[in-house]
């Protein structure tokens, strides 16, 4: 062999060897490439959404030793939990979530982030009952008597005490039973539960008669009726938003604020080296989590989930949802006595349930000027209309005849819970709709928590996801 060959030889062995280096699986994510090192974030668990649970899962997570980043696309954490400081008086107002049951699982949740609680005390409230269509006060409307309200809820109970599984989820007997499925305006009848529908409505504020009575048993169930009876709970302060502020504290930098998750790519496959990729826009630019599990608690809809890489099962189930439409504000120059709360009282409808969508009830906040407004309708409304509808509302209120001079509100704040309360049809749980849903955890290293895999109610939900942490640390 002569030298130059010997050369040439050489020089291919070392082409072949770079060119099965390059081959070779690198240590790096395939994504961690096109990322500085200042810019990539290794955790052991990324949450995406920090609303209720979100941020709940987080501390819990961390207090059991594993690293966590949560992305949340508002500038805060707390998502319905909301609250209006007024600048004048310096009186906190929540206008999204108000109480919290007193259960020790919330006890010592505000315990561990130095939150301190009350017993929440409901005032006297000076009621007036309009039929916010005509804007006319309904004379005729009586609310349930004291005594048939209790006969109403002993039977309701009764009810709700032969599905206990309930109280952890939608974990339902199989075949489903027909009376879980029937529309709730015939569980009404059957049981002679009349007196009960309106206070229902006032907790559920959405159309509830026409829902298959699981979903009322879920969202009107038995530790809900005990708070009722017994006291629900507030924070010290009467600022819940308290509780959020306390948890970023101490989440820090693991909190990414104002950040928005651009895609999310998920191995086919658990393997040893088993990551997830998520990228994510944030205020100091692009950034690369890595992490070992992914907890997702936002509503799981497909046009939400968008930056998701979504199985074939996962798009089948969470493509059934449908919801309805909630928003919440505060508004002052509405001519209206800061002790008045005015109900929305349907004249000629069953039960005298509002007609939807419009407002559901225009409250007292305590801040002299201020009334709150919640807004309900079957379904998605731009905010604008949404808007215009309350303004319109107004002007009925002061050419009605309601005791109230009305002017056009001007917003405080105004704030979209939509979409809200996410359900499907009688038909698609009879076939198994949330046993599907729930064989959707652990796919792919995905968890799932929030409020339609249990119901909207933070309590009830950090209880709920106290069952899927064991899960995913497992």
């Amino acid at each position: 062999m002569t030298p130059s060959t010997r050369t040439l030889l050489k020089v291919c062995l070392r082409l072949y060897l770079i060119g099965v280096a390059l081959a070779l699986p690198s240590n790096k994510h395939e994504h961690e490439r096109n990322y500085k090192p200042q810019d990539v974030i290794i955790r052991d668990v990324c949450i995406i959404g920090g609303g209720s649970t979100g941020t709940y899962s987080a501390i819990r997570l961390r207090d059991m030793g594993k690293s966590v980043a949560v992305v949340e696309i508002k500038d805060r954490l707390g998502g319905h939990t909301e609250t209006y400081i007024d600048p004048v008086s310096h009186v906190p107002i929540d206008y999204g979530v108000e109480f919290f049951h007193n259960l020790s699982l919330v006890t010592d949740w505000f315990t561990r982030l130095g939150v301190s609680w009350t017993k929440a005390i409901i005032p006297p409230i000076n009621t007036q009952n309009v039929d916010f269509r005509t804007g006319i006060i309904d004379a005729s409307y009586v609310p349930a008597s004291q005594a048939a309200l209790g006969q109403a809820l002993g039977v309701w109970t009764s009810l709700l005490l032969k599905y206990p599984t309930l109280n952890y989820g939608f974990i339902l007997p199989d075949p489903v039973p027909d009376e879980l499925l029937t529309p709730f305006r015939d569980t009404v009848k059957k049981y002679s539960l009349d007196a009960l529908v309106y206070l229902i409505f006032e907790f559920r504020q959405e159309s509830i008669l026409d829902q298959p009575t699981l979903y009322v048993m879920k969202n009107f169930g038995l530790d809900l009726i005990n708070n009722i009876i017994n006291g629900f709970l507030t924070t010290a302060d009467h600022d819940n938003s308290e509780i959020y502020q306390k948890a970023l504290g101490i989440l820090g930098t693991d909190a990414l604020l104002s950040s928005k998750v651009e895609n999310i790519d998920r191995p086919s496959s658990p393997s040893a080296n088993y990551t997830i990729s998520i990228a994510v826009s944030t205020p100091s630019g692009r950034k690369l989590i890595v992490a070992k599990k992914l907890l997702i608690t936002i509503p799981p809809l497909p046009h939400i989930l968008d930056f998701l890489d979504l199985t074939d099962a996962e798009r089948d189930v969470f493509s059934q949802f449908n919801f309805v439409g909630y928003w919440t504000s505060i508004v002052r120059h509405d001519g209206i006595p800061d002790d008045i709360q005015i109900n929305n009282i349907g004249a000629d409808t069953p039960y005298n349930l509002p007609v939807l969508p419009g407002i559901i009830s225009i409250t007292q906040t305590g801040v002299p000027g201020l009334h709150g407004v919640k807004f309900g309708s079957p379904y998605a409304m731009s905010d604008d209309d949404v808007k215009n509808s309350i303004i319109d509302t107004f002007k009925r209120l002061k050419t009605g005849g309601a005791d109230v001079n009305a002017t056009a509100p001007d917003f405080v704040v105004f704030s979209s819970h939509t979409p809200f309360d996410l359900k499907v049809g009688a038909d698609a749980i009879k076939a198994g709709f949330y046993e599907k849903m729930y064989a959707l955890q652990g796919v792919r290293g995905t968890w799932w928590t929030g409020a339609a895999w249990n119901v909207h109610d933070s309590s009830l939900l950090w209880a709920f996801t106290e069952g899927v942490l064991p899960s995913l640390l497992a």
